[in-house]
């Protein structure tokens, strides 16, 4: 979208910084304006994020016609909140935001809608008062990942014989407050409340990274002389807490089964080596749907507000067989 630069402020900044519309960059093809697009990424947490990241840096290239500012947040709100008045300020075309968290947005979305750039949400979900504050919102049904891990769980422990047993299970979220966390936690404990022979011990944040999982993994150990099954809420945690068992002198994937979030290439490792039981898949390749939208609001088009990218569960049965078609 293009918009005109209404300030004498605006007009000082031309010479330093990248514009959209009338005084953007030109690409060295054919001297065609850029789209400008400014990511405020959550941060580097995890191998889902590193991905995710790679994404949408090999999409908005100056060869596709984009011109990519991008912005990593350190796990901060206040950080992406500070990006996304830089972005305001450098008068960007777009604006898409991986939300830390779900909640404290609605002041500089405002300011974001008041400067004419339309803001996308990826990954994460935003709630607000107002959904007119952004144009369209990509990522994993976060809230069906965690109902697809408990329906493999009620499948695996049938095909095992151990539906009639107690089964003791701990839960290592996410990082409270992020759609994901909320998501995936609400699918896990409803569906195992369905189940009286599924028991709850525990749940605490493992903030989505190997270090916290790990930390978390051996507090439980310690409390906990009989876990069963282990929730993670994303590989990296899934990879701390297999430390803690081994630590613990258990054997992952055998004696405590470990359900875990993404999928990501190593995941899939894990699950050959038979020490993750089971990855849902939460796929981090957003920046072609981005792109996408992005080209139909060029064109004036409407385009979905909600946008789903598509997603599997895998195990040890299928996970050598899948690995060879993994781009991440």
């Amino acid at each position: 979208m293009r918009k005109i630069l209404g300030t004498v402020l605006s007009l000082a900044l031309v010479g330093s910084m990248v514009f959209a519309g009338g005084n953007s960059d030109k690409s060295a093809k054919g001297g065609k304006k850029l789209i400008t697009v400014g990511y405020a990424q959550v941060g580097a947490e995890s191998d889902w994020r590193t991905a995710n990241t790679e994404s949408f840096k090999s999409t908005f290239t100056e060869a596709n016609g984009y011109k990519l500012i991008f912005d990593d947040a350190q796990q901060k709100q206040e950080n992406q909140i500070k990006a996304i008045r830089n972005f305001i300020q450098q008068d960007v075309d777009y604006i898409v935001v991986a939300p830390v968290v779900e909640t404290g947005w609605e002041t500089v979305l405002q300011e974001a809608k008041k400067a004419g750039i339309p803001v996308i949400l990826s990954d994460r979900e935003m709630k607000l008062s107002d959904d007119s504050l952004y144009v369209a919102w990509v990522g994993g049904n976060f809230l069906k990942e965690g109902q697809d891990a408990v329906a493999w769980l009620n499948s695996y422990v049938k095909k095992a014989g151990r539906d009639k047993e107690d089964l003791n299970i701990v839960l290592i979220q996410g990082t409270i407050g992020a759609s994901a966390q909320v998501g995936r936690t609400q699918g896990i404990t409803e569906g195992l409340a369905k189940n009286p022979k599924y028991h709850l011990l525990a749940k605490q944040t493992g903030e989505f990274t190997q270090a916290k999982g790990q930390e978390v993994m051996e507090s439980f150990l310690k409390a906990y002389d009989d876990i069963d099954v282990v929730f993670c809420e994303n590989d990296n945690e899934a990879f701390g807490a297999i430390d803690a068992i081994k630590a613990a002198g258990k054997v992952p994937g055998k004696d405590i089964i470990i359900i875990s979030f993404d999928a990501v290439h190593e995941a899939f490792n894990r699950m050959i080596a038979k020490e993750i039981n089971c990855a849902v898949e939460c796929n981090p390749l957003h920046g072609p749907r981005v792109a996408e939208i992005i080209q139909k609001l060029e064109k004036g088009e409407k385009v979905d507000k909600k946008q789903y990218v598509v997603e599997g569960v895998f195990d040890q049965d299928n996970a050598a067989k899948e690995l060879p078609n993994r781009k991440y």
